[in-house]
């Protein structure tokens, strides 16, 4: 048994059940033993491949999305541009070797890393040693100077702790709604769900998404506390200054119930409870919900697209093609990481990309709607 497995079943036993978020927070954010302050967990040797590690493309993509960004901007003298999550820095590597196509980008622009792993600080600065450009690591979005941003996060939001609730009452509409807890099993004193005896405030109750009323019994309904204080930063943030907050990640476009909580360990699927500290646990983005939170802070953002259709629009086909012919030898490779990240049947369809920006804006690149 893990040492962090030990720890929270203590703390069970001291202070009662744990809510699904804080379980979370544990696995993958405690500072001795948690998954990513302690290990670098992506690549073919770690837990889990991420977009940019299956094709440079990806990441040259997202880097003429950024030089778009910074034009509509005004092309700004001094521009932050940031990643959330940043993984090894190969995504930031690869934005930056497609930002050498406008030297006057690269003048303006500085690259700040937000980043909570010291492991991964680490291999960053290794991929990035020869930047053009200069940069620096933070450890929170609150720590960024003000002035002219571009935040990108790439399969960063499915990381963050959500919460579990379960309807047991759906004639009591919002007040039907119980939380799910981690607990101990009477029999085998080893981690395992409950379902709270008293439904949930009303404070609660009142950051639900609007499709939480279609709920029958014993549905199950995700919200994620910390993307909400996310999008309640980048809107203040928004307000003060121009910007563009970019995030692609896995999960339906409107609000879904059901489990979405997972963990990956060498690339399978473990249950959630075998290893704590040991095992990346991810959920769905609810792409439904941040939309509609965006709204109630007035906070201008773009309908959430495919991932294929996104990559489709900053023309991904067309830099294989250009690929393919620099390199013949590598033509079945670039096809083959071109149909894992545009097919319906790999990321193209589960994956989603949404936009939050400043007022000023027009409709960024990739994107098809609007909304005020």
């Amino acid at each position: 048994m893990s040492e962090l497995k030990n720890r929270i079943i203590a703390r069970i036993r001291a202070e009662g059940p744990m809510s699904v978020a804080e379980y979370m927070g544990l696995c993958l954010l405690d500072p001795k033993h948690g998954y990513y302050p302690t290990r670098d967990p992506l690549g073919s040797d770690g837990d889990f491949i991420t977009a940019p590690e299956i094709s440079q493309m990806f990441g040259e993509v997202i880097g003429l999305w950024a030089i778009q960004s910074w034009t509509d901007m005004g092309k700004p003298e001094k521009i932050t541009l940031v990643e959330m999550g940043p993984g090894r820095g190969i995504m930031m590597s690869d934005i930056l070797r497609a930002a050498r196509l406008a030297p006057d980008f690269l003048k303006a622009v500085s690259v700040t890393l937000i980043e909570v792993s010291a492991a991964l600080e680490a291999v960053q600065a290794k991929t990035l040693a020869d930047s053009p450009v200069p940069v620096n690591w933070i450890s929170a979005l609150s720590d960024l100077p003000d002035g002219p941003v571009i935040i990108i996060g790439n399969e960063y939001l499915d990381c963050l702790p959500i919460r579990q609730f379960i309807q047991k009452d759906r004639f009591a509409g919002s007040a039907g709604w119980h939380e799910r807890l981690v607990t101990l099993d009477t029999n085998s004193d080893d981690l395992c769900f409950a379902t709270a005896p008293e439904p949930i405030s009303k404070i609660v109750q009142d950051t639900l998404p609007a499709a939480q009323s279609t709920a029958r019994n014993n549905e199950l309904l995700e919200i994620c506390p910390a993307a909400n204080q996310l999008l309640d930063q980048l809107s203040e943030r928004f307000r003060q200054s121009s910007g563009r907050a970019l995030f692609i990640d896995y999960g339906p476009s409107e609000t879904e119930f059901g489990d979405t909580l997972q963990a990956l360990k060498r690339h399978e699927k473990v249950d959630v409870f075998s290893d704590p500290g040991n095992t990346d646990l991810t959920a769905r983005v609810d792409f439904g919900a941040l939309t509609e939170l965006s709204q109630k802070l007035n906070m201008t953002t773009t309908a959430p697209v495919t991932q294929r259709e996104f990559l489709s629009k900053l023309g991904l086909e067309m830099r294989a093609v250009a690929l393919a012919r620099s390199q013949p030898d590598a033509k079945e490779k670039i096809a083959r990481q071109m149909e894992r990240l545009m097919a319906e049947d790999q990321m193209g369809s589960l994956f989603k990309a949404i936009c939050f920006q400043s007022a000023d804006l027009e409709l960024p690149m990739g994107f098809r709607t609007l909304i005020q």
